[in-house]
């Protein structure tokens, strides 16, 4: 019966347990803390460059729905075109009836993007890249005869998270990985 006392009197942790348990722990967060600062990076990035995607196939869309010009163009204020190349500032949709790229009064705002809460820049790569025409058939107006890219960066530049948005000519709009295309 003593011995019975003596056993549960003696049960918990020994200090040598809780110091293995402790160096597991702080190796898994070792592992894992840099994996998920890369999945959130990440995530933002394509979030970020998805949404200009997004109302790129928008403005496309409607361009062909209501047969008129429709722009996109970089916006710091939501509701005009503010012609810089700094496109994370934010852009606007909207219709562009006179086909100038510039917004008039009584030209609709279809849609608007705030500013990025990020560091991020998202920039073209030819630095002259203002504002984007589609017309009634769908045909982007990009000024320039070839495909122009928009590169997303990170606040670090790290290429592994640089992502690209090609728009050609004839309006079609794809997202790459740097590394995976010619972006650069």
């Amino acid at each position: 019966m003593d011995e019975i006392v003596h056993k549960r009197s003696m049960s918990g942790f020994t200090l040598t347990e809780l110091m293995m348990v402790i160096g597991i722990s702080a190796t898994l967060l070792v592992i894992g803390v840099p994996s998920f600062k890369y999945v959130t990076v990440s995530n933002r990035i394509s979030t970020e460059v998805n949404g200009l995607l997004g109302d790129m196939q928008y403005a496309r869309s409607m361009a062909i729905k209501q047969g008129l010009p429709v722009t996109v163009c970089a916006s710091t204020d939501g509701a005009n075109c503010n012609y810089g190349t700094a496109w994370q500032n934010g852009w606007i949709v909207f219709l562009d009836s006179n086909d100038d790229q510039t917004r008039q009064a009584s030209e609709a705002v279809l849609r608007a993007q705030g500013a990025f809460s990020s560091t991020d820049t998202f920039v073209p790569d030819n630095g002259a890249f203002t504002a984007i025409t589609f017309n009634r058939e769908g045909y982007a107006s990009t000024n320039a005869a070839v495909t122009v890219t928009l590169l997303l960066h990170d606040s670090t530049s790290n290429s592994a998270w640089t992502r690209c948005l090609a728009i050609t000519p004839v309006g079609m709009l794809s997202t790459e990985k740097a590394a995976v295309g010619n972006c650069t």
